[in-house]
């Protein structure tokens, strides 16, 4: 079992920057994503990053803004996002996959294990 804890969410303006940090109780291969809810609305996908850390894939939406990079030696991963907008307001929340071998992972159902999220809230 893996325990996940975010960190670094807040309330930022329009076109700021943050970075979201997500720290595992243990050492996986396992694939890692960002997802995030709004209020209302469904938990969608934001990033993956495979266990190696060279594969990465981005929803179109955040694509070109925010960068997704894991730590394997320190079992951590980061969500960094830049030029932020008021749309990305959200609970922001870390997921680690169910083991599987397929890529890339998008599906909020072939994640295991979830944080407790982390409010980020961009003003315009």
């Amino acid at each position: 079992q893996v325990r996940l804890v975010e960190s670094g969410g807040g309330l930022v303006q329009a076109g700021g920057s943050l970075r979201l940090s997500c720290a595992a109780s243990a050492r996986t291969s396992r694939t890692y994503g960002w997802f995030r809810q709004a209020p209302g609305k469904e938990r969608e996908f934001v990033a993956a990053i495979s266990w190696s850390g060279y594969s990465t894939y981005y929803a179109d939406s955040v694509k070109g803004r925010f960068t997704i990079s894991r730590d394997n030696a320190r079992n951590t991963v980061s969500l960094q996002m830049n030029s932020l907008k008021p749309e990305d307001t959200a609970v922001y929340y870390c997921a680690a996959d169910d083991g599987g071998s397929s890529w890339p992972k998008d599906d909020r159902y072939e994640y295991l294990y979830w944080g407790q999220g982390t409010q980020v809230t961009v003003s315009s």
